[in-house]
């Protein structure tokens, strides 16, 4: 996004505005009298309007409109806050956000809009006959319907003052006169009835009011606009010259909608928003920016300036030549100090690429919301740890896998109401997502106190489709991990939810393309845990630089443990076990020698790395330790990506290239080989 892109900045706005009205909308289901929260949602709606017909999204202003207008109602005691209300705005800030961008102006998009209004009008509780005077004025001008303009008379008495520091403020009442006189003719009267005694008035003040009689076709939505920035905390009334027919005078605040809408067309309009609701996390494109603390960019420029000192000694140096010691120790003191700075670069733009984990969080509450309604289920998110960081793109890229996660703890993990009652348990499903840091990932746990996963009929369900033979032995961790697979599904009957298989497998490509791992438990009758371990960026990590025959690899730093000496002698002692002791622990180990197939001879004395995720270890025997190393990750090839081994690349200081070995896979290699020694034992 370019500064200079005004639409682009507009949307970028938007979008945080509607996550914030969206947030209110739900803390809102829990407090139906809070008067902040209410105040919260108007003003975003009242904010999102005036900005969207400034910026030209006048579909966008006419249907949020309506949607303020109600919210108006709400603050002023007319009507109550409901959950329908509230369900029914929910619905609302999706179309809004369709309407944001390029394409929306399509039959299919009106038709939504349309279902939604005649909703809230319904949610309103709003007579019958001003419906239909509203669906009239309606088809009678669709390009009124549009703007928000369906409340039209001949003629308006506006009367209003504005706060006394409306001048110091910066806003200019002629100018708001002025815009009304551009809606017709216009008679204006000043108001001088508050003006106080000469003793105590103060200068810059506004005391005086105004009267205007307009006359002309204008909508009362039109009046509004003018004066979008200062209603909040100005007095306005807006009466008709002209009185209206006692019908329509009813609800002269009634928001308009197509509430003529037949059956099929309103059932196929919520079909087309409901996906997009209870998939907003998943649907929502990755943001093209970062928005960055400003004490963050000075650090940065405070490491760029030192950096064009240092290139301009080098510069100077490289001119010179380099002929003596002192030379040598000069150009030794650039190249430490370049070392230093490009370190020092390296962390700041790390820390400019995290984002807190709760702007990824934020979405789901919705979902949960949504999945509740539908399923009939009583359900209650629980979020930990949302001030954890994670690199950006990461973050985007787990919005997908945990929607899938959660859909399935709602759907498939937890009970209805009267079935946990049946077993003792609160009527109110939970649903725990907690983040954490550990070492140079983060721990993303997705935990529910429902049915759990039943290990008989995952295990009938994978015989049934050819994932296992008959009878064949598997570990729990291997029998639980059956779920990811593609396809599967353990659901009686398909729904709207789940039952076709699809999902779990795409849980598992995700973040194995994060170069990440699962972790699953589950509790027959208590519930499941699922734990998704993430690297915290996938640009720059600290790695362990190792050889192993000719051939050299990276080992990420924050996975590594410790290191040991294993002689010739020991390593033909263990040949066939490969299990070592660790203060009294076994623990397996990979002749990375025999498993990338070098045809090498091992040095006489070799390292073991032992490499630690998820709380299970195993050691890696390398030929040398060569040392650490600021890794910078390059993505395998589209013909190597089905190496498990490795994660990535990364081009050394020489110019050779180094495989990064992949922790997790590693690690499951060994546990396995350990389980099988175990088993033939």
């Amino acid at each position: 996004m370019s500064v200079g892109d005004p639409i682009a900045a507009f949307r970028l706005e938007a979008a945080d505005l509607l996550a914030v009205t969206e947030q209110a909308l739900l803390d809102l289901t829990h407090d139906l009298g809070s008067r902040e929260l209410i105040d919260t949602v108007f003003r975003g709606l009242h904010t999102l309007k005036g900005s969207g017909a400034m910026f030209g999204f006048d579909a966008l202003a006419g249907f949020t409109h309506h949607c303020e207008t109600a919210f108006d109602r709400v603050r002023k005691g007319s009507v109550p806050a409901t959950q329908e209300l509230v369900s029914v705005v929910l619905a609302a800030l999706d179309h809004m956000q369709a309407l944001l961008g390029d394409d929306c102006d399509t039959p299919a998009l009106t038709a939504a809009g349309d279902a939604i209004l005649a909703r809230l009008q319904a949610a309103l509780g709003e007579q019958a006959q001003a419906a239909a005077n509203a669906t009239q004025d309606l088809a009678q001008d669709d390009a009124v319907l549009r703007n928000g303009d369906a409340e039209a008379a001949e003629g308006w008495r506006i009367t209003f003052y504005l706060p006394p520091d409306t001048l110091v403020n910066g806003t200019n009442p002629l100018l708001l006169l002025d815009e009304l006189r551009a809606l017709g003719a216009a008679q204006v009267t000043a108001l001088t009835d508050r003006i106080p005694p000469l003793g105590t008035l103060e200068p810059g003040q506004c005391h005086i009011g105004w009267q205007v009689e307009l006359h002309g076709d204008v909508s009362r939505a039109e009046i509004e606009d003018v004066f979008i920035f200062v209603m909040d905390d100005m007095e306005l009334t807006i009466a008709p010259l002209t009185p209206e027919p006692a019908a329509a005078s009813a609800a002269p605040e009634a928001v308009t909608g197509s509430v003529a809408a037949t059956e099929p067309a309103a059932a196929a309009a919520a079909a087309a928003t409901s996906e997009p609701a209870r998939n907003r996390a998943a649907a929502t494109p990755a943001a093209e920016s970062v928005r960055v603390p400003a004490e963050r960019l000075d650090v940065l420029m405070d490491r760029v300036g030192e950096l064009v000192i240092v290139q301009s000694r080098l510069a100077q140096l490289a001119r010179g030549g380099v002929h003596d010691t002192g030379g040598e120790l000069a150009l030794r003191s650039v190249a430490e100090e370049i070392e230093r700075l490009a370190s020092e670069l390296r962390d700041t733009i790390m820390v400019l690429r995290m984002v807190p984990i709760s702007s990824l969080f934020g979405r789901f509450r919705r979902l949960v919301h949504d999945l509740a309604r539908e399923t009939g289920k009583t359900i209650e998110l629980i979020t930990e740890g949302e001030s954890t960081e994670l690199d950006k793109t990461v973050s985007e890229r787990l919005a997908d896998p945990i929607v899938h996660l959660i859909r399935n703890a709602c759907d498939h993990g937890l009970e209805t109401p009267e079935d946990r009652a049946a077993a003792g348990k609160p009527a109110t499903g939970r649903v725990e997502l907690v983040a954490e840091q550990s070492g140079g990932e983060v721990l993303i746990t997705i935990r529910d106190d429902g049915r759990g996963i039943n290990r008989a009929r995952v295990r009938a369900k994978a015989e049934a489709n050819g994932l296992i033979q008959p009878g064949q032995p598997l570990t729990d961790s291997e029998l639980l991990h059956l779920i990811f697979a593609p396809g599967f599904s353990t659901a009686a009957q398909v729904t709207n939810l789940s039952g076709r298989g699809v999902g779990m497998d795409v849980v598992k490509r995700t973040i194995e393309g994060l170069r990440g791992a699962i972790d699953i438990i589950s509790d027959e009758g208590r519930g499941s845990t699922i734990t998704l371990r993430i690297p915290l960026t996938l640009a720059i990590i600290e790695g362990l630089l190792v050889r192993v025959g000719d051939a050299r690899y990276v080992i990420p730093l924050a996975a590594v443990e410790e290191c040991i000496e294993l002689s010739l002698e020991d390593d033909l002692r263990s040949r066939g076990r490969s299990m070592i002791t660790l203060r009294d622990q076994l623990v397996p180990y990979l002749r990375l020698r025999e498993l990338f197939a070098t045809g090498t001879r091992p040095d006489q004395f070799q390292k073991i790395v032992v490499i630690a995720t998820g709380g299970e270890r195993v050691g890696l025997v390398v030929d040398q330790i060569i040392g650490s190393h600021q890794t910078v990750i390059k993505s395998m090839s589209g013909v190597h990506r089905g190496i498990t081994s490795f994660s990535g690349a990364t081009i050394l200081g020489d110019g050779g290239v180094a495989l990064i070995l992949d922790v997790a896979q590693l690690v499951a290699l060994g546990q396995h080989q350990e389980e099988r020694l175990r088993a033939a034992g």
